[in-house]
C-alpha cells in the first residue's frame, strides 16, 4: 500500500510543472496563464490530485467532472451561466464544483489551489 506524501511544487517529490494557456475562444479577460503540478492519478485514470495556479483572467467553463478545490492563496469568482452574481472564494476556502456546472471562472488575484478531480466513468 502506498504511503501518504506531501504535495509540493518544489524540491524532492515535486512533479514537473505543466504550463497552460486558455482556449482563445473561451478567454473573456486577462491572460489566465496556468501551472499544474499533478501529483496523483488513479482509479483507472479517473482521479487526479495536485496543485494548480492561475494568473488573473476570466474564462468560460463547463464541467463534466467533479472537482474539489481548496484555495491556498488568491481569490476567484465562479459565476453560473445566466446569473449576475457569482460565488467568491479566497484563501482557506474549500468548495466543490459538480458536473454540469456551466459559467465563468475568474481569477481575481493570482490563485493557487489544491484540487481533486473525479472524471465521470461508465459506471459513475
Amino acid at each position: 500500500m502506498p504511503a501518504p506524501f506531501l504535495m509540493t511544487t518544489k524540491g524532492k517529490g515535486a512533479p514537473k510543472v505543466e504550463k497552460g494557456k486558455p482556449d482563445p475562444a473561451k478567454l473573456l479577460k486577462g491572460k489566465y496563464l496556468t501551472q499544474t503540478w499533478n501529483h496523483w492519478e488513479g482509479e483507472n485514470n479517473r482521479l487526479y490530485c495536485g496543485i494548480w495556479e492561475s494568473t488573473p483572467g476570466k474564462v468560460e467553463c463547463e464541467y463534466t467532472e467533479w472537482e474539489f478545490c481548496h484555495i491556498i492563496s488568491g481569490e476567484v469568482i465562479l459565476t453560473e451561466e445566466g446569473k449576475k452574481k457569482g460565488h467568491r472564494f479566497k484563501k482557506g476556502d474549500g468548495f466543490i464544483i459538480p458536473p454540469g456546472f456551466k459559467g465563468t471562472w475568474e481569477t481575481v488575484k493570482k490563485v493557487r489551489k489544491h484540487y481533486v478531480i473525479l472524471l465521470a466513468g461508465k459506471n459513475a
